[in-house]
């Protein structure tokens, strides 16, 4: 019966969006997003639907939804959008890597410590990515990466000991586990809190990318960003199955050529972006540092912990791809 009212929820809300004659041609579809309207990852999907919108000949229309507006925000969107509660959505991928393990893939701290890295670490998984979207009923669209995390503290943060007891927001469990490997007390909160439980002292620093601290202001709260490259994670694009398979050859040609485009785009901003912001951030006056040899192999030693966990519960091909990075 649950699977049943699914589908009679999927076939009536298809038939609003063609129209209720069969010779309709225009589709509207929203886009989930969960993060604002100048983030990195909603321009993108801003980018695509124009893209989509210009391939399709205006036959598809993608209308974007910032800052979890539709009600949709974390672990629950590969469900949501498997049950068609939104047609298509952007995921952080760490976020659903409960529901799906391979999803977790690109938030593993230090497996990957360049762009280049990342990119070809992606190439290597994009084939799994898409077959586990298809288990939760998904086309899988795209993926582009945050640019890499840093810890944003108060103090300097020259090694390990200078981490002991002080309060971190982290965006996952990797993050929070590889902080408290660490001795620092991870601490789990929205977004919207982080600014204000930094002016109150409620949290002393966040694990957050340049391009964040930047969107935030942390300069006015913060002094010190330490360029760990934490991890590059993804967020990716998809769409419901049954919507999908509704659109004729024609329009998915056109979502796909934009994928593939946005895709590429996004990976290139994300990059540019990151060596923009460090300078921005630098010029309001906080403090750009990079990790010395200690503290990068105490780092190293969290992280590997971290990665033998995560290759417990691999299958034999997704752990002989992460071997291959940690062998590199």
């Amino acid at each position: 019966m649950k699977r049943l009212g699914r589908v009679l929820f999927i076939f009536f809300a298809l038939l609003i969006l063609y129209g209720v004659t069969a010779n309709a041609k225009v589709v509207k579809m929203n886009l989930n997003c969960i993060y604002g309207p100048t983030s990195i990852h909603t321009l993108g999907a801003m980018h695509f639907a124009k893209l989509v919108k210009k391939y399709s000949h205006g036959t598809v229309i993608i209308t974007v939804y910032p800052g979890g507006s539709l009600g949709f925000k974390g672990p629950e969107l590969l469900r949501v959008v498997r049950d068609g509660q939104v047609p298509m959505s952007d995921i952080l991928m760490g976020v659903v890597s409960g529901s799906e393990h391979v999803f977790g893939v690109s938030s593993l701290p230090r497996l990957v410590k360049s762009y280049k890295e990342a990119w070809k670490l992606y190439q290597e998984f994009k084939p799994l990515y898409k077959k586990a979207a298809l288990k939760w009923n998904q086309k899988f669209l795209y993926a582009a990466p945050w640019p890499p995390s840093g810890l944003v503290t108060k103090k300097e943060i020259k090694d390990a000991k200078d981490l002991k007891g002080i309060k971190i927001r982290t965006y996952d469990r990797n993050g929070a586990e590889f902080l408290r490997l660490l001795g620092a007390n991870a601490v789990s909160m929205p977004w919207g809190e982080v600014y204000s439980a930094l002016r109150t002292n409620l949290i002393n620093g966040v694990l957050t990318s340049a391009e964040s601290t930047k969107n935030g202001k942390f300069w006015e709260v913060l002094k010190y960003f330490t360029a760990i490259n934490y991890a590059y994670p993804l967020n990716m694009v998809t769409i419901n199955l049954d919507y999908w398979n509704a659109l004729d050859k024609t329009q998915k040609e056109a979502i796909l050529r934009a994928a593939r485009e946005t895709e590429k785009y996004q990976w290139a901003y994300s990059e540019k972006i990151n060596s923009e912001d460090l300078k921005i951030i630098k010029e309001h006056g906080m403090i750009v540092e990079h990790p010395n040899e200690k503290f990068s192999k105490e780092m190293d030693k969290a992280a590997m912990h971290l990665i033998e966990a995560f290759l417990k519960k691999c299958t034999p091909e997704e752990k002989s791809i992460i071997e291959k990075f940690i062998n590199r």
